[in-house]
């Protein structure tokens, strides 16, 4: 089992992000395997997420929702926490894992202190994922490998 941190205070720091907004930066070395963090919020059906936040792409919109299965959406702009603000990059630090209907966000490599959290938010739409839908969702992570989306690949 990887070591957790609980509860505040957590091994990072919020501030602005080149990446997105905010950011979480290591405010120590965090191990590889460590359980950083995990990501609450108001739990809500898929239904209730596409009532929310319904898609429209003349007027994009920035969501906190992390979905755990088919059926069950984290809404952390309700009821989350600072794991909220742990960008996306394309080559990631960390790793977003579902253990027990809980999410965690781990470290997957030696992380040192000042260095942006990320994990790869391999978001999925129903759609294709044409080079339209992928400019809808933007990635700046600036990693070599960047997908220039925050889309997951599909097979």
């Amino acid at each position: 089992m990887p070591s957790y941190v609980p509860g505040p205070p957590y091994p990072f720091r919020l501030r602005r992000s080149q990446i997105h907004g905010r950011g979480a930066y290591a405010t120590q070395p965090i191990a590889a395997g460590t359980r950083i963090i995990e990501y609450k919020g108001e739990r809500i059906t898929t239904a209730e997420a596409d009532r929310r936040y319904p898609d429209d792409p003349e007027h994009p919109h920035h969501t906190f929702l992390f979905a755990i299965d088919d059926d069950v959406v984290v809404d952390a702009a309700f009821r989350g926490n600072a794991a909220r603000w742990i960008n996306h990059c394309c080559d990631p630090n960390c790793d977003a894992v579902i253990d027990d209907g809980r999410i965690f966000i781990e470290a997957v490599r030696d992380i040192a202190p000042g260095e942006e959290l990320t994990y790869d938010y391999n978001f999925i739409l129903d759609e294709r994922h044409t080079p339209a839908a992928k400019r809808r969702y933007p990635c700046h992570c600036g990693a070599e490998n960047c997908r220039g989306t925050i889309l997951a690949k599909k097979r």
